[in-house]
C-alpha cells in the first residue's frame, strides 16, 4: 500500500514535483548566472584600467562559489533545501546589484565583493542537482540529478546571447553599457529565488530526514562539523572519497583547458564567431547529453560511467593538445568531448556521493565535494595561463591529462569499494 503525506501526496509525487520544479529553477537560474559572464572581465578592465585585473572578476565568483557551497549546506543540513535554495538566489542578485552599482561608481572593491556574492548562484545550481536525489530511489537516482544538470543548457545558451539586451537595458536605465547583463541577472535570480520558494514544498531534504527518523539539530553547531563529518564519510566511505577526487579532477581538467582554448585559437587567426562556436559546442557537451549519462549510470553502473568519463577527457585532451593555432577539427572535437566527459564523470561521481552518504551527513558531504571541486578549479585556472605563458597550450593539455588519468584511477577505486 503506498503511503500518502500530509495533503494527499505520496513520496513519488512529491520527487516528480521536486525535480519539475527544479528543472525550471535551474534554466532561470542559469541564465542569471550566464548573462554577466560575457562581460565581467571588460566591465572589470575599465574599471582597474588595467588587462591583467580583468580575469578578477571571475576568480572573485568561484572563490565565492566554494565559500557558498560550504556555508549553503549548513543552512540546508538545518532548514531544508528549500531555505539554502532562496538564500543563494538572493544572494547572488545581491552581488549582481553590487555589479551595476560598481559600474556606476567606478568601484573596483564594489565589483570584486558583487561577483563574490553573485558565485553564491553558482553554488545554489550545483547544489540542486542533489536536492533531485532526497528522495529518488536508486534505480533513478542518476536520472533525476542528470535531468537537473541537463535543465543549465537553458540558461547556459540563452544568458550570453541576452548581452545586446543587457546593453538595451543599462542604456535605458541610465547605467554603463557592461552593466545591463547584470541588472537583468538580478531580476532572473529573484525570480528564480521566488519560484522555489513558492513550489518546492514539501522539503524534499526534511521529507527525507523525516521518512529515515532523523531529526535536525535545532542548537548551536560546534565549530568545524561540516568538515569533521565530511573527514568521517570519506574515511569510513572510501567510494566517497574516491568520487570527490574524481568530481574535482574532472571539473579541474575541463576549466584549465576551457579558459585558454580562445588564446590559442586567436593565435592562429581565428574570427571571434568561431571561438564562440566552439564554446557553444563545449558547453553543449557539457550539460545537452546528461539525461543519456544519467540513464547509462543507472543501468550500467556508476563507476563504469566514471571511468569512461575519465577516458573520454584523455581522449580530448589528446585532440586539443595535437591541435594547430587557429580552426581546426581537432579543437572542435577536442572540445566537445572535454564537455561530455566533464558530463560524464560529474554526473557519475555526484550519484555515488548521494547513494553512499548517510543522510545525517548528506548536506555535509555534498558542499564540502562542490567546495573542493570549485577551489580545484580556481587553482587549475590561475596555473593554466602560467603554463601557456610558459610551455604552451599542448604543455596545458598534458597537465590537464594528468587529471583526467587520475579520474580514471578514482573510478576504478569507487568500482573496488562499491
Amino acid at each position: 500500500m503506498t503511503t500518502r503525506l500530509a495533503g494527499g501526496l505520496t513520496v513519488a509525487q512529491v520527487q516528480r514535483r521536486t525535480v519539475r520544479t527544479l528543472v525550471v529553477s535551474q534554466a532561470v537560474g542559469a541564465v542569471g548566472v550566464t548573462i554577466g559572464v560575457a562581460t565581467a572581465s571588460l566591465l572589470a578592465r575599465d574599471i582597474s584600467g588595467s588587462e591583467t585585473m580583468a580575469g578578477l572578476a571571475q576568480t572573485f565568483q568561484v572563490l565565492g562559489t566554494a565559500a557558498a557551497a560550504y556555508g549553503l549546506a549548513r543552512v540546508m543540513r538545518r532548514r531544508g533545501r528549500r531555505v539554502g535554495l532562496v538564500a543563494g538566489y538572493l544572494i547572488g542578485a545581491t552581488g549582481a546589484v553590487l555589479a551595476v552599482v560598481a559600474g556606476v561608481v567606478d568601484s573596483m572593491a564594489v565589483l570584486l565583493l558583487g561577483a563574490l556574492m553573485l558565485g553564491a548562484t553558482t553554488a545554489v545550481n550545483n547544489g540542486s542537482r542533489y536536492a533531485a536525489t532526497d528522495l529518488a530511489t536508486e534505480e533513478h537516482r542518476a536520472r533525476a540529478l542528470s535531468v537537473v544538470v541537463w535543465a543549465t543548457t537553458v540558461g547556459a545558451v540563452a544568458g550570453p546571447n541576452l548581452t545586446g539586451v543587457g546593453a538595451s537595458v543599462a542604456r535605458s536605465m541610465g547605467v554603463p553599457e557592461l552593466t545591463g547583463g547584470f541588472a537583468i541577472g538580478a531580476v532572473v535570480l529573484v525570480v528564480a529565488a521566488g519560484w522555489v520558494s513558492w513550489r518546492l514544498r514539501p522539503d524534499p531534504l526534511l521529507l527525507a530526514q523525516e521518512t529515515a527518523g532523523v531529526v535536525p539539530s535545532a542548537g548551536p553547531e560546534p565549530r568545524g562539523r561540516s568538515w569533521s563529518s565530511f573527514v568521517a564519510v570519506v574515511r569510513d566511505v572510501p567510494a566517497v572519497g574516491a568520487a570527490v577526487v574524481a568530481m574535482a579532477c574532472a571539473h579541474a581538467a575541463m576549466v584549465t583547458v576551457m579558459i585558454m582554448t580562445p588564446l590559442h585559437m586567436e593565435h592562429g587567426g581565428a574570427h571571434l564567431e568561431v571561438i564562440g562556436f566552439v564554446i557553444s559546442i563545449h558547453v553543449l557537451g557539457m550539460f545537452a547529453f546528461s539525461p543519456l549519462v544519467g540513464w547509462a549510470a543507472d543501468r550500467f553502473g556508476r563507476a563504469a560511467v566514471l571511468i569512461t568519463g575519465g577516458v573520454v577527457l584523455l581522449v580530448s585532451l589528446a585532440l586539443c593538445g595535437l591541435s594547430p593555432e587557429g580552426t581546426s577539427w581537432q579543437i572542435f572535437a577536442g572540445l566537445f568531448l572535454l564537455g561530455v566527459g566533464w558530463s560524464c564523470a560529474t554526473v557519475a561521481a555526484s550519484t555515488v556521493i548521494a547513494d553512499r552518504t548517510p543522510i545525517e551527513a548528506r548536506t555535509d558531504v555534498q558542499g564540502t565535494s562542490d567546495m573542493a571541486m570549485a577551489l580545484t578549479a580556481a587553482a587549475g585556472g590561475a596555473l593554466a595561463g602560467v603554463i601557456v605563458g610558459q610551455l604552451g597550450y599542448p604543455a596545458l593539455a598534458t597537465f590537464a591529462a594528468l587529471l583526467a588519468g587520475a579520474v580514471v584511477v578514482a573510478g576504478a577505486a569507487t568500482r573496488r569499494h562499491s
